[in-house]
Order: structure tokens, then sequence, then C-alpha cells
């Protein structure tokens, strides 16, 4: 880890950066395998499940006798605390519902009005490898159940053997997924968004993966499918003062870098003992993790800043826009006021990043890399479309039919004025 003290603001810009990958080549490679899974549909699915996951299927689908048999042996705690993580998942984001919104008079005559629609079909990726994430099952699907999408496809890599973890079926079951799919990677992408014999085709995909699944995702949403953000490694930065628990620090620290080798952690700090005390401890606490490697690789890319005050500290914080950010400090209430740019905020020294991932009903899918600058996180606003509504009666239209026609006449646009003079005359002839 980089260890920086008072820095100047002219060297803020190094701080924050995220680790660069040359991603020429991997485009290249991940284009090839979407034009072969656009042409050759479930074939080449399978071809690319036993070239990447090591696995030859016969079939794409998880079946419902596997669907059984995962919920029958799926251990009772851990199925009991999704069915706690979901109540809580689905409590916040239920919240977030709302109807048509309120009729607008924008002239006498003219009302204007909006609706969200859910979008019919929607594909969810839920990365296996190192660590299979159930807990994305559930804030991907949790959200679609309740915007009232009616076809919710998930993929997600299964093991040699050909099965998909216990957990992520249960997750899926509990949530309300449609379908489940053993498909990793790329490949899951691709027959998502173009759809093949076995998989349907989606309108937009959500979920995180490795570089090859984002290049993937970026590619189709040009053309094929929406995406629910771009995103690179996962992140987090704590904001912490003398009067934080170094402990707890370190623990949160360590629990974002042991996510992946290019994860990232930034720790801004405005007192001098605090910064010694919590690299001390970040050093006690790694060597106790399973996943000490990932951890370790992962603080190579991470920096730990002293500052001179919170000012300083919430504006180096806006500029990096992180992922996730804890503030663990005495004043947590007033610092969050000045929060402008991040995904998703913790305050005060018991709101860790874990609980947010888990169980404490937020969304985890957070827009990473920077990109908390123009993006929010997965709501329930990410299901559904915004269609607007308007009516004119004749009112109307000797209100803003003169409008209509001087602008369009403007822009050269006849058609569009003749639509709108037929109207008034139409309307003059009423009077």
């Amino acid at each position: 880890m980089r260890v920086i003290r008072y820095p100047q603001q002219a060297d803020w810009t190094d701080i924050i950066k995220r680790p660069h990958i040359d991603t020429s080549e991997l485009n290249s490679i991940v284009q090839g395998v979407l034009d072969d899974i656009r042409a050759n549909g479930d074939d080449a699915v399978k071809k690319y499940e036993l070239m990447f996951d090591k696995v030859e299927l016969d079939a794409l689908a998880v079946t419902q006798e596997e669907k059984d048999y995962a919920l029958k042996n799926i251990e009772p705690e851990l199925y009991e605390a999704l069915c706690m993580a979901h109540s809580n998942i689905k409590k916040f984001h239920e919240s977030q519902k709302g109807s048509v919104s309120a009729k607008v008079e924008t002239q006498p005559g003219v009302t204007c009005w909006q609706k969200p629609v859910a979008i019919e079909k929607v594909g969810l990726y839920i990365p296996g490898g190192t660590a299979p994430l159930f807990s994305t099952v559930l804030m991907l699907a949790t959200p679609a159940k309740i915007a009232g999408c009616g076809e919710i496809v998930l993929c997600t890599p299964p093991d040699k053997e050909g099965n998909v973890n216990p957990a992520i079926i249960a997750a899926a079951h509990i949530a309300g997924v449609s379908k489940i799919f053993k498909i990793g990677g790329v490949q899951a992408i691709g027959a998502m968004a173009y759809g093949t014999e076995s998989v349907p085709k989606v309108y937009k995909i959500f979920g995180p993966g490795n570089q090859y699944v984002m290049a993937a995702k970026q590619i189709v949403s040009l053309h094929d499918a929406a995406i629910d953000m771009p995103a690179g490694p996962s992140e987090v930065c704590v904001i912490a003062d003398s009067t934080s628990n170094k402990s707890f620090v370190a623990a949160d620290l360590l629990s974002q870098a042991e996510h992946g080798n290019d994860s990232q952690v930034l720790l801004i700090t405005t007192d001098e003992k605090m910064l010694d005390d919590v690299i001390s401890e970040v050093k006690v606490q790694l060597e106790l993790l399973k996943r000490k490697n990932f951890a370790s690789n992962s603080l190579d890319n991470s920096t730990f800043v002293l500052v001179k005050d919170m000012e300083e500290a919430m504006q180096l914080c806006n500029m990096y826009a992180p992922e996730h950010l804890i503030i663990s400090t005495e004043n947590y209430m007033e610092l969050s006021e000045k929060v402008v740019n991040a995904g998703s905020v913790f305050l005060g020294k018991y709101a860790c990043e874990s609980a947010g991932d888990y169980a404490s009903g937020t969304n985890h899918t957070l827009p990473t890399h920077g990109y908390a600058v123009a993006y929010s996180g997965v709501n329930l606003d990410s299901y559904n479309r915004k269609i607007t509504f308007q009516h004119i009666n004749e009112e109307g239209i000797r209100n803003i039919g003169r409008t209509v026609e001087i602008m369009a006449e403007n822009e050269m646009l006849d058609a569009h004025k003749n639509a709108m003079t037929l109207r008034v005359r139409e309307c003059e002839k009423d009077k």
C-alpha cells in the first residue's frame, strides 16, 4: 500500500487513479465469442462452457429436479439467512415504488403525466468462480420482481460436474427468478443479449463479473441489450478520525480488499496516530484471512492518505467517487451532507460495508471505477421505463398551437407545422 502524508491538491489526481487495464486484445477475444454465439446459439454456448468452465453440458437449463435437490440440501441456517436478507431487501426496494405521476396542466387544455412500466424481460449474471455470489441473486432479482418484470432470466457458471451452487438456486427461488441457466462468462452475456434455442433474449442485463464479462456487457449494449451500468473492479473509501475504531477500519478495508486482485481501498484520515494504528492492524488481520493473497494483491493497488482536515477529506473523497464510502467519524451525519459522489454510503462505526453487501436492505450493485459521478446503483427504477403521456383538447390547441407552428416553421419542418395547423383550423371552426 502507498502511504501519503499531507499531499498537495496537485497530487490528488495521482492518488485517485485506478489500476489500468489494456482492453484492446480483450475486446477482440470477447467480440469473437459473441459473434459465434449470435451465429450458432446453444452449440456455441456449450463449446465455450467446455472451454472456459471446463464442463460438458447436455442441456443449459437448470431442471426442476436440480432445484428441488438444492432446496432440500442447502444448510437450514443459510436458507434462513437468505430469507431474512431477502425480506430486508424487499422492504427497502418496495419503499421506492411509485405509481403514475401527478398530472400536470402545462397550459389550460394541455395535460402531461408519466408512469413507470416494468421492463418485460431482464437477464441477471451471477458470477461463480472463486466466490459464488448468491447475495447478488437477491440484490438483482428482488427489485426485478417488485417492479413487475415478466421474465427474469439468471445465468451463472456451473462447477466442473455441471452443478450450480445450491445457495444460488435457493436465492433464486426465494426472489422469484423465472429460469436458471448453467452458463458463465462472455457466453452468458451473449446468450441473454441475442437469445439462443434455450435462453430467451432479454432487454436489459444486470450483474457484476470479471473484465471479460464487463467487456461483453459494454459490447452488447451498443445494439442488442441495455445494461445496468459500466463497471470496473470493486472499491471502498473509508474516512476516519481520532475517534474511529482502528480494528473496525482495518476490517472494513480488508473486507473490500479480499474481493479480488484488482480491488482497491482508500483510507483518508485526519489523525496521524489513527493512520499508523490502522496500518498495523491491517497487517495483523491480513494474516488471518483465507483469501490473504487476494487481499494482499489488492492492497498493492491501494492508498492510505493523511489530510489536514475533514474539509479536505471530503473534497478528496468526492473527487475519488467511491463505489462504497464508509464515514467512520464522530461527526458522520454532518459529513454525510457533503457527499456528492458515491455509490452507497455507510454512516458511523457500526455501519460496515458487509451489512450493505448482504442484509441491511440497500442494493450492493453499485457504480465503480469513478462512475459514481454519473451513475446510481441498482434500484427499482433500474427495472422500469418511464413512459410519458399527454392529452390536448381544443382549448389546449388554441393555447399552444401558434407556438408549435412558429417553432416548426423556423426549424424548416413543414410537415410538423402542418400537423398542428390542421388542428388549429379545426378548432377555429368549432368556435
